[in-house]
């Protein structure tokens, strides 16, 4: 493989067929990039070819796609030290938006040939790394469920993810956790846990992007106990991309926690995806693991944020199991 390899996730249908590969193969030539480029059919392939592209000596890999795409290539990349690239050609394109790197594919391909590195953290729960943020409860609840009506009912996305939602309503679901950080055990019945890669900001009322993703932190944001209409807008804002408002819910902020359930397994969403993972659930950030390319303007621009909400105090809460 070529000292560059661009890995664009070639199983998300339209705009990401080999048309599009050949016009982004002209875009990269112009940029002055002499890329190896590959259509990936799934997540595996495009792990396969980050790991091939590293042990041949790329000096960098970029991945074409959205968040979940970006987070398959990065959790090859992660600790390599090697540059990576971000083609955000996805619909919400959270990690690119937040990093400054621009939506338009011309200028993003030119980002590739001219950004500056910049080290940002990773988190990672049971040795699986997220770039935005993990979640546990209503969420992938409503994912899972909305992926099975796609499948067995061929609805589209959306119509899959207004019935998930409504039948999530009707159950009124709650996460019963024992929350173990600092030394100290916090006993919460929740319906909606959000685990963000560094702080969200809270602008008015709405939790949204991140101004820094090298603070070396994670930050956790715990529901309280909302009414039927105030779980299906969790429900809405978590399929949009948010988080909702900041006074739904508890914050706290560490290097990790560990998250445990009287469930031996529990369904994990990272970066959108939905897994099944054994409990305990350990989270940890890992500092810089990630090099990726930015415009030199990110760079410059870089400025601190605090987090509002009410802040979790371990001392408050009880320390018996649930």
């Amino acid at each position: 493989m070529k000292p560059v390899t661009v890995i664009v996730n070639g199983g998300a249908g339209k705009g990401h067929d080999d048309q599009a590969a050949e016009e982004l193969r002209a875009r990269l030539r112009e940029a002055g990039l002499d890329a190896e480029l590959v259509l990936a059919r799934d997540g595996e392939e495009m792990i396969a070819t980050a790991r091939r592209a590293l042990e041949d000596g790329a000096r960098m890999v970029a991945a074409g796609g959205g968040d979940g795409t970006i987070n398959a290539v990065a959790s090859v990349m992660a600790g390599s030290g090697v540059h990576f690239g971000v083609l955000p050609l996805g619909t919400l394109n959270h990690f690119a938006k937040d990093l400054g790197i621009p939506l338009d594919l011309d200028e993003a391909v030119r980002n590739l040939a001219g950004g500056v590195p910049r080290q940002v953290d990773v988190g990672e729960v049971n040795g699986r790394i997220f770039l935005n943020n993990s979640s546990l409860g209503l969420y992938p609840d409503i994912v899972r469920d909305r992926e099975k009506q796609q499948r067995r009912l061929g609805r589209g996305k959306w119509p899959a993810a207004l019935w998930a939602s409504l039948a999530a309503l009707r159950r009124y679901p709650f996460l019963s956790m024992r929350l173990t950080v600092k030394g100290e055990t916090l006993a919460r019945r929740t319906p909606f846990v959000f685990i963000g890669n560094n702080r969200y900001t809270m602008q008015g009322l709405a939790i949204g992007e991140r101004d820094r993703l090298d603070d070396g932190l994670l930050s956790l944001y715990v529901a309280q106990h909302p009414t039927r209409l105030g779980l299906l807008r969790f429900a809405v804002d978590a399929l949009l991309g948010k988080l909702g408002s900041e006074r739904d819910f508890d914050v706290l902020e560490a290097e990790g926690f560990e998250i445990d359930t009287h469930h031996k397994r529990l369904h994990v969403a990272t970066d959108g995806e939905v897994t099944q993972m054994d409990t305990p659930l350990r989270y940890r950030v890992r500092p810089g693991a990630l090099t990726v390319l930015v415009p030199a303007a990110t760079m410059e621009s870089t400025t601190t944020t605090t987090t509002s909400g009410k802040e979790l105090d371990p001392h408050a809460h009880t320390r018996s199991p649930l």
